[in-house]
């Protein structure tokens, strides 16, 4: 990499949200390879978006979290699941703030604050359904 010119602090936030979601997606094991492109044309199109308005540049994450959470409903169901309400319908965490830095999973029929874009995994005490 050396010699090349320092990755733009726009390049830069388009890796951390794609690793960000894929964290999320791995640790809800939907990882699979046609949802990984789903993260991509995310990336994609948030890259044209950030061009347009610069300032949106910290709000990538979110933006990318909530486009793979509108792609995968369509195609799969919803996701990610709640992981704290045990009972009752299961039900998707929503991205908040959606629109602003440093965006979070919440519940909003238990009011509370997940975890971070990017942490799910750690969220759910790494427990896989079996």
């Amino acid at each position: 990499m050396g010699c090349m010119d320092p990755i733009s602090p726009l390049e830069q936030a388009l890796h951390a949200a794609r690793a960000l979601v894929l964290a999320d997606l791995v640790a809800g094991q939907v990882a699979e390879a046609d949802v990984v492109s789903l993260v991509e044309e995310s990336v994609a199109q948030r890259r044209w978006w950030v061009e347009q308005w610069p300032d949106g540049v910290t709000f990538v994450a979110g933006l990318v979290a909530q486009d793979v959470q509108d792609a995968l409903l369509e195609r799969y169901g919803r996701w990610p699941l709640c992981p704290v309400c045990g009972s009752g319908d299961p039900h998707a965490l929503d991205v908040e703030p959606e629109l602003g830095p440093d965006p979070h999973w919440v519940c909003h029929k238990a009011g509370v604050r997940v975890a971070s874009v990017g942490s799910l995994g750690s969220a759910t005490g790494g427990m896989t359904s079996s």
